[in-house]
């Protein structure tokens, strides 16, 4: 879903050439006052500078030297192009102020808005290096997401780079509604510490029993109780980064590979899953029947049930019924013609 948050350009940058503008002019106003009681009054130009600052300020101090006629005019002139601006510096500055205030209160209410319309979004709870990642990760996807994060600083910029996120702490239900938790899809808890995704876990699960929840786990011990507390998916970084960079020595074809088709790296191949609709016209037939490597150029590696069965290297004789989900590895172009395919309903 589209969106534009940069109201801190599209105010700040007006904002930010009236200023530059007042602060010219009251360069240039000084400069031509201090000129004028130079040439005219025969100032010194120390004291033809402090004179028109205290004219175009409106202090109300005397006058330094007596003035001649001449002079009292040019400073008479000189007054009002003070005053006009103090003025007009008084005014730009409560219009910033005010400005400054309705935007940002306008754009909270947009985002609010927009993240209540969404539906079968993703929750990112923590925006460090686990959850950033994951960030880019559902972006390439095209995911719609919400970010929940305690750091304004890093909310701006992810709002900054259009991606939807609220400051708060993920592990107040509050916040978790605030995301709109009951209409999400699924939601990954990347905060610092297991204790903390612990509650996060634990008031998930409370808020929305289908959601399917990811979280990361820094003592192997935390694991068990993040499965209990309803953890879908636990992963610890860094026995995965032990497990990975063993593989990569003793197959790094084969690790390369999987790269390339999980990150998107150069092969002009995605792996996806695909989920058969119950009323779909091909169900009951089998992979054989479908032809989906002659005709579409499309290998299914694997078969997940309804219940939760996998099935690898699924056989031509094996059926699909509704509910299936195939991991399938194809272009992507085929790869959107066999989810239509699979999608339409008699």
């Amino acid at each position: 879903m589209a969106y534009s948050p940069r109201y801190r350009y599209s105010i700040a940058h007006p904002l930010a050439r009236r200023f530059f503008l007042l602060i010219a002019a009251m360069i240039l106003t000084l400069a031509a006052g201090t000129v004028g009681f130079h040439l005219l009054e025969r100032y010194p130009l120390f004291d033809a500078f402090y004179m028109s600052l205290i004219t175009v300020t409106t202090v109300g101090y005397k006058e330094i030297y007596d003035l001649s006629t001449a002079g009292r005019i040019f400073n008479s002139c000189l007054l009002i192009v003070g005053v006009t601006l103090m003025y007009l510096a008084v005014g730009i500055i409560t219009q910033t102020i005010i400005e400054l205030e309705l935007g940002g209160v306008y754009w909270k209410k947009r985002i609010k808005k927009m993240i209540n319309q969404m539906t079968d979004h993703y929750i990112i709870c923590g925006y460090g290096r686990v959850g950033r990642s994951a960030t880019g990760e559902l972006r390439r996807c095209g995911a719609q997401l919400v970010v929940v994060e305690r750091d304004a600083e890093k909310v701006q910029q992810l709002m900054e780079e259009r991606i939807p996120a609220l400051v708060a702490d993920a592990t107040q239900d509050k916040s978790l509604m605030e995301a709109n938790i009951s209409s999400a899809k699924g939601l990954i808890a990347a905060l610092a510490t297991d204790a903390d995704n612990l509650f996060v876990v634990l008031s998930a699960r409370e808020l929305n029993p289908k959601l399917r929840i990811a979280t990361r786990v820094g003592d192997e011990e935390a694991e068990a109780k993040l499965k209990r507390a309803g953890a879908d998916l636990i992963i610890a970084p860094y026995d995965r980064a032990g497990k990975r960079m063993a593989q990569t020595m003793v197959r790094p074809n084969v690790t390369q590979f999987i790269e390339n088709l999980t990150q998107d790296l150069g092969l002009e191949v995605v792996l996806e899953e695909i989920q058969v609709s119950p009323n779909n016209r091909l169900v009951n037939q089998s992979l054989g029947d479908l032809r989906l490597r002659r005709d579409m150029g499309v290998i299914v590696l694997a078969i997940r049930r309804s219940n939760g069965q996998m099935l690898f290297n699924p056989a031509a004789e094996e059926r699909l019924a509704g509910g299936d989900c195939l991991v399938a590895m194809g272009h992507s172009d085929d790869m959107h013609r066999l989810d239509r395919l699979l999608n339409q309903n008699e």
